[in-house]
């Protein structure tokens, strides 16, 4: 069942307040009062409110004049606005409606007619409210990779560079750590990529535990590499990291459907160089250099983590 909508009710004359603020309540509806223009407008920002029945006729600030104020915030959903009205001709309804109203009752409000008139924005808000959360789904699966729920590779292309344009901005460090599962391939041909898919969501599950919630990320990079993007780190706390991630990986092995599997990462970290020239080629040098490291980890013997030497990148080889 959906949440009650929540309704914002302005009136400057307190019988009359008080008496619609009571038949809504009736109507099932969670109401809180304002009683000028200025004071529903503090409340509206708050983005809590769904509803607004607002009267025209209000000293300072009137109901036309909101709905304008309402129409250029900046709210996280859709409000609706139902103007009470005493004007009675077409100038003044058309005035009301392009002033950013949804619709308007004249007064005095017949009970039947106000909750019919809310029933309908209801409707309104509810569809709005599907079509955006709707909406946010698709955005969130286009990003997100659907076998391990990382971010996907079409984030991190994107996202990398938003990083790399505030980490220059204000002259924070940036480092990204790039980790491969060792022999993964041999888990596909002994067991079956489903158990593949298991150890990777494993490792996922393990190197989440490891980095900071609120600012660090993941990406799957390809297959079984990870990109970890950590803002605010140098390449010190990036090693720091990326050794955490690599000795709970050694000592935990992975629960799937065939029983418990034991299964080592390699790692390459590399920080953002500030002089890699434009902020695309600044992302792309970052993770070659990573990548760079990354081979050296498994070349001299995996289960390692290396950290790159920006001087002396090496391209990648097959692993």
């Amino acid at each position: 069942m959906s949440d009650p909508l929540q309704l914002l009710l302005v009136e400057d004359e307190p019988t009359q307040l008080l008496l619609m603020q009571r038949l809504l309540h009736r109507a099932g509806y969670e109401v809180e009062t304002a009683g000028n223009g200025e004071e529903a407008l503090e409340k509206i920002a708050t983005g809590k409110f769904q509803l607004l029945v607002t009267d025209w006729d209000m000293p300072g600030m009137d109901g036309a004049t909101l709905c304008r104020h309402v129409r250029a915030a900046k709210l996280p959903g859709y409000l609706y606005v139902l103007l009470l009205t005493g004007h009675g001709t077409i100038e003044s309804v058309v005035a009301g409606l392009e002033a950013g109203a949804d619709d308007y009752i004249r007064k005095p409000a017949n009970e039947a007619e106000l909750l019919a008139r809310l029933k309908a924005g209801q409707r309104v808000v509810r569809l709005e409210q599907s079509l955006r959360e709707a909406n946010a789904k698709i955005q969130h699966l286009s990003i997100t990779d659907p076998v391990v729920g990382t971010f996907n590779r079409r984030y991190l292309n994107d996202q990398l560079m938003h990083e790399v344009e505030r980490a220059r901005r204000y002259t924070h460090p940036l480092a990204a750590v790039l980790a491969d599962l060792d022999f993964f391939k041999n888990v596909n041909d002994q067991h079956g990529h489903q158990i593949g898919d298991e150890v990777l969501r494993g490792f996922v599950d393990v190197s989440k535990a490891q980095i900071r919630q609120a600012s660090d990320w993941i990406a799957r990079y390809g297959g079984e590499e990870f990109v970890f993007v950590l803002p605010e780190t140098d390449l010190a706390g990036a090693a720091r990291t990326a050794e955490k991630i690599r000795s709970v990986c050694a000592a935990t092995p992975f629960v799937t459907a065939v029983g418990p599997l034991g299964v080592t990462a390699s790692f390459g970290v590399a920080a953002l160089d500030s002089n890699a020239g434009p902020v695309g080629a600044a992302a792309e040098a970052l993770l070659r250099q990573a990548d760079a490291a990354l081979y050296r980890s498994k070349h001299e013997g995996r289960n390692r983590v290396t950290v790159a030497d920006r001087f002396k990148a090496e391209g990648r080889a097959h692993r």
